[in-house]
Parts: C-alpha cells; sequence; structure tokens
C-alpha cells in the first residue's frame, strides 16, 4: 500500500521514544480511538504488558505530554493525545492489516453491481456511500469531468421564456441546463433547435462540437431562421465552461457522523464539519493534493486549515483510468478518533477495486 506521510517522522526526535513510552502512549491512542475519553495512569498500568506502577506511568506521561503528543483535557483527567500525537501513532506505530474478509466481499459485491447496472458516477457514488457506512463517517469521491459523446440533446419548454436543454451521453450521463429563450419564440422552434443539434452532433463530444463550432454556425445561419438559431447556439454555449478536466465532488453519509456523538462538544465538531463540506470547491481543492501526491493520505486535524476548526480527518487514496491515470480520489471524513488502522486498508482496497473496475493496469483488488 502507497502511504505518503504528512510529516517526517524524525520530526521533534518523536522516533526516538523508548519501548515502554511508545506503548504507554500506544495504550493512551487505542483507548481514545475505541472510546473518545481520556485514559488515567491506573487503567494504562493495568492494560500494558510490562510491570509498572501508576506513579511510573505518570512519568512516562508527564514527558510524552512535554513532548507533545499528549495533553489533559481536565485539571484531574487523564490523558488524550495530540494532533501531534495522533501524527506520530498514525506514522510510527499504527499496524495496518488487510481488509476483514466480511468487508471485502461487501465492497467487491456492491462495487462491481454497479459497474454492471449504472454509469461511472454510478460507481463512484456506490464506493462513496459503501465507505460512510463501513467506517461510520462521511464517504466521498472527486472525480474529474469527462467527455463522453453525446447520443441525444433535446430541448424541453419550462415556462414563457425558459426552457431546458437536455444531453444524455452514450455511456448514460444525463445533464441539463435552464435556458433563457428569445421573446416571441414559437415552441415549433425548439423540436427544430433539438432535430438540428440532434443531426450534426450526435456521436460527437462536446469538445469536438466546440472546435467545429465556426462551422457548424454557418449552417446554423443557412439552415435555420434567427430565432432558431438563436436558440441552438445559446444552447451550445451553455456548456461552454464545463470541458473535461473540471473536478466535482461526491458526498454521502454524513448523518453517519451524527451516530456517535459523546458530548455536546462533539455536536459542535460536527456542526463545522457539516458547514464545511458545503464549501466544496475548498474540499475538492484538498482532495486534490491526495491526486497529486498519487499515494493514499492521511490529514488530521489542523493539518488541513479547512478542517481545523472543527477537528476532522480525512483518509482517501487515488483511483486511476485504463492508461493509470490518476482520475480522482475517494475515502473518508470523519472526526480525529477514525478507526484509522481499520478504515487505511479499506480506502486503499476499495480504490484499488474502483480502478480495477474502470480498467487501470495492476490495479488487482484481489
Amino acid at each position: 500500500m502507497a502511504l505518503d506521510p504528512f510529516l517526517p517522522l524524525s520530526t521533534g526526535g518523536l522516533a526516538q521514544i523508548d519501548q515502554r513510552s511508545r506503548e504507554i502512549f500506544r495504550q493512551i491512542v487505542e483507548s481514545y480511538l475505541a472510546t473518545g475519553e481520556p485514559v488515567g495512569s491506573r487503567n494504562i498500568a493495568r492494560l500494558i504488558p510490562m510491570t509498572l506502577s501508576p506513579a511510573s506511568v505518570r512519568n512516562v506521561m508527564a514527558d510524552l505530554e512535554a513532548a507533545g503528543l499528549i495533553y489533559a483535557p481536565h485539571t484531574s483527567a487523564g490523558r488524550l493525545p495530540t494532533e501531534r500525537g495522533l501524527r506520530f501513532f498514525v506514522d510510527a506505530l499504527m499496524e495496518v492489516g488487510d481488509v476483514n474478509e466480511r468487508d471485502r466481499a461487501n465492497i467487491e459485491t456492491q462495487v462491481l453491481a454497479a459497474a454492471r447496472t449504472t454509469t461511472v458516477e454510478g460507481v463512484l457514488q456506490e464506493a462513496s456511500a459503501l465507505l460512510s457506512g463501513l467506517a461510520r463517517g462521511a464517504g466521498v469521491v472527486t472525480a474529474t469531468k469527462t467527455d463522453p459523446r453525446l447520443k441525444h440533446v433535446e430541448f424541453v419548454p419550462l415556462e414563457p421564456g425558459r426552457a431546458l436543454v437536455i444531453l444524455v451521453s452514450e455511456d448514460g450521463q444525463v445533464e441539463n441546463r435552464a435556458l433563457a429563450l428569445p421573446p416571441g419564440l414559437p415552441t415549433s422552434a425548439l423540436t427544430e433547435a433539438t432535430n438540428f443539434l440532434n443531426a450534426h452532433i450526435r456521436g460527437r463530444t462536446l469538445s469536438d462540437a466546440r472546435q467545429e463550432m465556426e462551422s457548424l454556425l454557418a449552417e446554423i445561419n443557412r439552415d435555420l431562421d434567427t430565432l432558431t438559431a438563436r436558440v441552438v447556439e445559446a444552447g451550445l454555449a451553455s456548456w461552454s465552461g464545463d470541458g473535461p478536466g473540471e473536478r466535482t465532488l461526491i458526498v454521502r453519509g454524513q448523518a453517519k457522523l451524527l451516530e456517535d456523538l459523546r458530548a455536546l462538544e462533539d455536536l459542535e465538531r460536527i456542526r463545522l464539519l457539516f458547514d464545511d463540506l458545503e464549501t466544496k470547491r475548498e474540499v475538492s481543492e484538498l482532495l486534490g493534493r491526495a491526486e497529486e501526491a498519487q499515494a493514499l493520505r492521511i490529514f488530521i486535524g489542523s493539518e488541513n486549515r479547512l478542517f481545523s476548526l472543527s477537528g476532522s480527518s480525512t483518509i482517501v487514496a487515488p483511483y486511476r483510468d485504463g492508461q493509470g491515470r490518476v482520475l480522482g480520489v475517494l475515502g473518508v471524513i470523519g472526526p480525529t478518533r477514525l478507526n484509522y488502522g481499520r478504515i487505511v486498508p479499506m480506502v486503499d482496497f476499495t480504490a484499488r477495486l474502483v480502478s480495477r473496475v474502470l480498467g487501470a493496469p495492476g490495479a488487482d483488488a484481489a
């Protein structure tokens, strides 16, 4: 599995922590990931596989706190890992295994079924929803807008002065745009515009149609009356900013984030995360960093500006096309106490499976 750590392990000498301190720190983190609650020295002394008194554990915890790996949320409470501590745990201590058989079968069954019955976008939506359910977070996918060949174009009247122009591609994608109509346009002109475009651009991509716009405009002006010609030109122009390469974002399962709240501050963090997810352009830009790295990425809390207030983590991996090019990323966004050890291989497996469905070489997810 290709994993691109956000920070080098040697930062602040953290990689030099001795085995006893690592074991105590691991117990603090694993307790936090399991319960979300602080853990004290007495409980740690019972959990670690070595004989240490609570006092000795407290001394180690003081050193870990001085190193910036843990903190005390309240004066007399136990300790929780800091974001820096979680980063150290993920990069240096976390044991990443394989996807368990139940999750593997679930992912394979549903993604492959979607591949047989729906479009590429449908496969990505299914993958996003699956990851949301399995990881109990929000599933996210970025996708690069494609330029499919057109199967059918139609102008549909909505109300006086407005119509809907609908494009259906050969791979089943459907898109539409609202269109302002010239005053006095008869309904028959929409039918004529529909027939003209279907005769001239069916089987072509929008990019092809745009490249041949000048010759097409000459035919429009020659073969159609002025009002109908204006409708055809407006219909083509409505897609002028939707060229291939534009990134879109799919988010599924935000409600999963509400299922395991333990305090009012948890609810406030989730509210902030919902606000963050509404800014889809910024989320897409964040996830684009994982596309550029071409490897699985983990962002924890304030490591990314967008989620710094909500204290959220993101685990994403790239998926590829038949030529091995990165098309986008898919993964999970949730609280910092995500089950990293389980979710990391799950996201990696799903990304490789989607790549296999899309025909990427060397993307065997078995």
